[in-house]
């Protein structure tokens, strides 16, 4: 999807659907990148449920169980749209064109990307520059590694197949964790004095640690809230505009324990923890920074998160 239209799918306000499951920590960053951007007019969004089977994310929070926009009970069938033969998984995000009702991407990493540069005549004023000129190797360098060793290093522990790949998965996130906490003593941001789109991509799996990763994936050497910094910075992002308040907490949960049948065959899902310490001070003000850059934070939420779900509400 380009500005242009050289991939066949220029960039068109009101034109494709974002399909966006808030348990997922990749559909998560496109729900950030979204809102922080000011792209709801341009952009809509559905969102599944939580839960699915082995076919497909189902619209099951919707009525009648059908997106309102594309009509579908599944994701699956906008895949099927592109492609009848579509031999891979059914992934959020995706990014469906409505006027076909087929998918046109889920590269959840490049989707990101596109809504910052490709999508940037339909910012909002006042938008922040989640990709600076002036540091986007940086940026680009950070994602890399958090992305290899923390994004994806939960799952490599969550899905180890053997002992031996499960110590090795997490050595490596253990190691990355550590740099991560030593980055941050001292800098409010990874990249800069300002937010960039490395904060999304290390935040939304910082958000579901302690509720998913510590347990249910084995990742517990220790929780994030026994580590000052990251702890800090995690409630830090969690507490500004466009992060916590796309936050289901329920949803995560549901997601995680319900779906990994080989990892959690009793469906049980635990009721903790206690999400009181998110909205507590963190005082990373004091090492300066400026969350926006020299732009603004983003309005009223258009599509709240069930207070029963956020600390944020209580």
């Amino acid at each position: 999807m380009t500005a242009d239209g050289r991939d066949g799918f220029p960039v068109e306000p009101g034109r494709y659907r974002l399909v966006a499951a808030r348990a997922c920590p990749w559909a998560n960053r496109t729900i950030i990148v979204r809102r922080l951007l000011g792209l709801e007019d341009a952009l809509s969004i559905g969102m599944p449920g939580p839960t699915h089977d082995a076919r497909s994310w189902t619209f099951d929070l919707d009525p009648g169980g059908r997106d309102p926009v594309l009509g579908i009970e599944r994701l699956q069938e906008a895949f099927f749209k592109r492609d009848p033969e579509y031999p891979r998984g059914i992934t959020v995000p995706a990014i469906v064109d409505t006027t076909t009702g087929a998918v046109v991407t889920n590269d959840f990493a490049q989707i990101t990307l596109d809504l910052s540069t490709e999508w940037r005549e339909h910012h909002r004023e006042g938008a922040p520059d989640l990709l600076p000129d002036a540091r986007r190797d940086e940026v680009d360098e950070v994602n890399r590694r958090v992305f290899t060793e923390v994004n994806n290093g939960v799952y490599r522990c969550g899905f180890a197949g053997s002992q031996e790949a499960y110590d090795e998965a997490y050595a490596r996130l253990w190691t990355a964790l550590d740099w991560l906490e030593e980055r941050l003593r001292d800098q409010r941001y990874l990249v800069g004095d300002t937010i960039t789109e490395a904060d999304v991509r290390l935040f939304t799996t910082l958000v579901r640690f302690d509720p998913v990763y510590h347990g249910h994936f084995k990742c517990n050497r220790n929780k994030l809230a026994e580590m000052p910094a990251l702890w800090g910075y995690a409630r830090d992002l969690f507490q500004t505009p466009g992060f916590g308040d796309t936050v289901d907490f329920w949803q995560i949960k549901q997601h995680y324990y319900v779906v990994h049948t080989d990892i959690n065959p009793s469906g049980i899902v635990p009721a903790g923890p206690d999400l009181s310490g998110w909205v507590t001070p963190h005082g990373r003000e004091a090492l300066g920074g400026r969350p926006f850059g020299d732009g603004t934070p983003p309005g009223p939420v258009r599509e709240p998160v069930d207070p029963t779900h956020t600390p944020l509400s209580r």
